[in-house]
């Protein structure tokens, strides 16, 4: 049986955007006194919130003044600006919810600014016109439930009859404590913080439909 609602998060799931924002979140911390890698990038801010990567990187000895987190929201939407892709796969599975009537909408941490920016340079935008809820906008974020029950609530659709597309511990976290199903894309690594918070582990977007649909 098909869900009702399929929730996608933003970055990692419909737009490859986490790859951009890791390496300018890496250039910009060497700038600050803090060298970290790409994978310790993936592994502790994916799916967090910039207040959060903020008062984390202050602890962990970066030198950040009081506005970095605009600071680096302008870099970064910058970056993007100078191109990102679609997620492979990801429009044929929009097409494939489309032609079975399952609606779909994207809830993400990120402002709608920054969806202005990565789904409107793919061909996305349209697509969730009337269907985006940003953690700015609702006024709570991952991995806080609020985010995907405000979801739910704004498509008229039951909490218990979505399900939640996440690449982040911090999404399937909001997922599972909004006790909706989650499907973890994980296409590189094993998943493991996925799996932990109890997300149904995917690894190619083409696998998506049938995984929904089960």
């Amino acid at each position: 049986m098909p869900p009702k609602l399929v929730i996608f998060d933003c970055d990692g799931v419909l737009v490859d955007s986490e790859t951009v924002a890791n390496k300018v979140l890496v250039a910009n911390l060497a700038r600050h006194g803090l060298t970290i890698t790409i994978e310790d990038a993936e592994r502790n801010f994916v799916g967090g919130t910039l207040q959060t990567a903020f008062d984390d990187l202050k602890a962990m000895g970066a030198a950040l003044p009081d506005s970095w987190c605009m600071d680096y929201r302008t870099e970064l939407h910058g970056k993007l600006r100078e191109g990102v892709a679609p997620i492979p796969g990801v429009v044929a599975v929009l097409d494939r919810l489309d032609a079975l009537g399952v609606p779909y909408c994207v809830a993400s941490n990120g402002s709608d600014e920054k969806m202005a920016i990565t789904l409107g340079q793919t061909g996305l935008w349209e697509r969730f016109d009337g269907r985006r809820f940003s953690a700015r906008t609702v006024g709570v974020a991952k991995p806080d439930p609020g985010l995907f029950l405000a979801a739910a609530k704004g498509m008229g659709v039951s909490p218990a009859d979505c399900v939640v597309v996440e690449d982040s511990a911090s999404g399937a976290m909001a997922a599972r404590r909004a006790e909706m199903p989650c499907l973890g894309y994980a296409p590189k690594g094993d998943g493991a913080a996925l799996l932990a918070q109890g997300a149904r582990l995917f690894t190619d977007m083409t696998q998506l439909p049938g995984l929904a649909e089960a």
